[in-house]
């Protein structure tokens, strides 16, 4: 299994870029997972639901599965987050994980920057960033990719991957 990731600050432009870019990677014949960090307290189940409600009454795991698909929700309650490493070890094999957030993981990654954000590039200092992805010009030694080429960023993880 490959490994790359997106580091950039919220509002950069990393989900859309994302978004682009899996049908491209599914479409060469690559089966594309996903693991995205969010920020805190977040909830992809629903008040009312059954899963809802039995989490809210103190289940340590609920797996939700259907016909077309499944979940696992593991509420921590006060356990440390896992590791990156541990988080990779749930997921099945696939041929690349994509990784949104995670912004310190010791894995090759694409910044993905704008300048409208505010905020500091990334790359001064995470040796992992591999290339930039800006839609305005960036001072940097590494390969700069423009934000809105899905074509070219696809090409440039490709060919960075050795998945031709």
């Amino acid at each position: 299994m490959k490994i790359f990731g997106f580091a950039g600050w919220s509002g950069s432009g990393k989900t859309t870029l994302i978004e682009k870019l899996i049908p491209r990677l599914v479409a060469r014949g690559l089966r594309v997972s996903l693991i995205k960090h969010a920020h805190h307290t977040f909830d992809v189940d629903q008040p009312g639901k059954d899963s809802y409600r039995h989490r809210h009454a103190g289940a340590s795991e609920i797996l939700v599965t259907s016909s077309r698909r499944w979940v696992l929700m593991l509420e921590l309650r006060g356990v440390p987050e896992p590791s990156f490493e541990e988080q990779v070890k749930h997921l099945s094999p696939c041929d690349l994980l994509i990784v949104e957030g995670f912004k310190f993981a010791p894995i090759p990654k694409l910044e993905v920057w704008r300048a409208e954000t505010g905020e500091p590039l990334l790359h001064p200092k995470d040796p992992h960033i591999v290339a930039v992805a800006s839609d305005a010009k960036v001072e940097t030694k590494l390969p700069l990719l423009n934000l809105n080429d899905a074509v070219a960023i696809e090409s440039f993880i490709v060919k960075h991957l050795g998945l031709q």
